[in-house]
């Protein structure tokens, strides 16, 4: 298998896990409904862990720009990959948004919360102010590619890392993600909003492209800011 489909079907499958655990809480007559933020932060860590521990192998498991451009920014992959990887994460995003989509469809029919179904394919703030959410999102996502830097750097026994990275997430999603909902990547939220403004999703609103830069440009800051202060100390 190439990387390109590496990273494509691994976003894929963190993208339909991930969403999905949204969906299975906030649409109508889902068995999950009113699930909860703890139900919501734990389905994310474990949408990351497990194709990280398929995919890991093929194409390192990035999923997520922040990390492919701050991997690149200080030597630890190719700039001429970059591209690639970032296509296939939005692709592979994309798609896993649209099979949220088809595995709730009814649910969405029956759900008329236009806020709620936006929150199923991406992030928004709380409280909105451009400044406070930019920041939430640098910060949000320094921990979590500075961690992942941390975990290459570390003799870990092996099968634990994506665990562990898992656990980040997790960590973030409890600790930080109240404010925007904790996007750290680019891909997982611009994929996904495409698919919102795409797909003929019964009773949708707007996809709200006004805030859609804060999740793209956030992360992609705190992912470079990350790798050079972890290059700097270690």
């Amino acid at each position: 298998m190439s990387t390109f489909m590496g990273e494509l079907l691994g976003t894929m499958i963190l993208i339909l896990l991930g969403d999905g655990v949204v969906a299975n809480t906030v649409l109508k007559k889902s068995k999950a409904e009113g699930g909860g933020w703890m139900v919501i932060t734990t389905g994310w860590a474990l949408a990351v862990a497990i194709p990280v521990y398929i995919f890991g192998p093929i194409s390192g498991a990035h999923f997520n720009p922040a990390v492919t451009i701050g991997l690149a920014s200080i030597g630890k992959f190719a700039w001429a990959e970059v591209p690639m990887y970032i296509i296939a994460q939005l692709i592979g995003a994309f798609i896993g948004a649209t099979l949220v989509w088809l595995s709730f469809l009814p649910h969405f029919e029956a759900t008329e919360d236009k806020a709620g179904k936006l929150a199923i394919f991406c992030t928004g703030p709380a409280i909105r102010n451009t400044t406070t959410n930019l920041i939430t999102e640098i910060i949000g996502t320094f921990v979590l590619v500075f961690a992942i830097l941390g975990i290459a750097n570390t003799k870990m026994v092996d099968g634990l890392s994506p665990l562990v990275v898992g656990g980040i997430v997790w960590a973030a999603g409890l600790s930080l993600g109240g404010p925007t909902g904790y996007a750290i990547n680019p891909a997982r939220d611009l994929g996904p909003r495409i698919a919102h403004a795409i797909l003929p999703i019964k009773g949708k609103g707007d996809s709200d492209w006004g805030y859609a830069w804060i999740p793209v440009v956030g992360p992609i800051i705190g992912g470079l800011i990350a790798a050079l202060c972890f290059k700097m100390l270690f």
